[in-house]
């Protein structure tokens, strides 16, 4: 498809920076068929029905960006993709001062030495630590990763606990799954009370996640790998609560994806531990995932693509349309939408 189709023009004014507070006063749009309606997230709860299961990605972001220096020459590294315990992918800036064997450091007895360079700013670092070590030194010496569109992705120590969703539990995103943002501990207690049953995933969110398609055509855009985890005990009570009748409710891209990679033609998820690189686009058929809780995406991004796939591109543009004319707050701290599959898949 030609990707000129996924573009829109965004006023600048209408990018967040920084999160609604509390979190679940953020907006929300309701994108049912061809009816919009405007909620706050606190509504979510009555937006759902006894027997849905919603499904969370519970990756933690880590402090994946770095300054350091080769020799004189300052350099900014940004982790994106882990090779070995103790090696990662990252994009670096300047790229053109680094060459294979070249050591940056970070801290006092802190540093990696470049193992490998690519295209457009990458390389390879190997790390003088790994695992749990390498963790803690990030947690020490790293700022988060914020996209270069909220505040030109300078992070402070406010993002440590603003650019986190209240699920994080398992250290590996380079990036938010920014749905679960907006998800409170009282939102929470809400949605159990309103019968909807709570479920976790992980995909660990690199940093090409939120990039726009650079390729005039989706067949030619390289989607981006990222490691995903669905336990048996996760895959078998989406698929009791979906024969029972109950709705999968992801909240965000990411879940959607980990959840349609796993599912068969028949709609149903198995446990998974892999890499997945799905790439869903207008004409993809939705296996796993009956209702979407997103936030507000850049034009001409996979993410936009993927909506517009789940809800109808002519849809989904109205509803970015009438987000603008409303002033709903777009990206990685705004406010989100909740779209409902038309003809939601079912098992059998």
């Amino acid at each position: 498809m030609d990707v000129d189709l996924f573009d829109f023009e965004l006023p600048r004014a209408l990018i967040a920076e920084r999160p609604a507070t509390p979190r679940d006063a953020a907006r929300l749009l309701a994108v049912d068929g061809d009816t919009l309606a405007d909620w706050r997230v606190r509504d979510l709860p009555g937006l759902l029905r006894p027997g849905d299961v919603v499904v969370s990605n519970d990756t933690r972001v880590i402090p994946a960006r770095l300054q350091g220096r080769r020799g004189e020459a300052g350099i900014e590294v940004t982790l994106h993709q882990p090779i070995a315990p103790e090696s990662w992918a990252a994009f670096a800036r300047p790229a053109k001062k680094l060459k294979p064997g070249d050591t940056i450091v970070f801290a006092p007895g802190f540093a990696a030495e470049v193992t490998a360079k690519g295209e457009a700013g990458e390389v390879a670092l190997r790390f003088d630590r790994g695992g749990a070590d390498l963790m803690a030194a990030l947690e020490q010496w790293g700022r988060m990763p914020l996209p270069p569109y909220i505040r030109k992705g300078e992070a402070d120590e406010r993002d440590r606990a603003d650019y986190q969703t209240v699920f994080a539990a398992r250290a590996g995103a380079v990036a938010a799954p920014t749905a679960g943002l907006h998800f409170t501990p009282d939102l929470l207690a809400a949605m159990d009370a309103a019968g909807a049953r709570r479920l976790t995933v992980t995909l660990h969110v690199g940093a090409g996640t939120f990039l726009p398609v650079k390729a005039a055509d989706t067949r030619d855009h390289r989607m981006h790998s990222e490691h995903g985890v669905i336990t048996p005990e996760t895959a078998a009570a989406i698929n009791a609560a979906r024969a029972a009748g109950g709705r999968v409710v992801a909240i965000g891209t990411t879940a959607l994806r980990l959840l349609e990679s796993a599912a068969a033609e028949d709609g149903t998820v198995h446990p998974f531990d892999s890499a997945t690189d799905i790439f869903i686009t207008p004409g993809y058929r939705f296996r796993a995932v009956d209702v979407l809780m997103t936030n507000f995406h850049l034009p001409r991004s996979t993410l936009f693509m993927l909506v517009a796939a789940f809800a109808g591109l002519e849809r989904m543009k109205r509803a970015y349309a009438h987000a603008m004319e409303s002033g709903y707050r777009f990206y990685s701290y705004g406010d989100a939408c909740l779209l409902k599959l038309e003809n939601p898949p079912r098992i059998g």
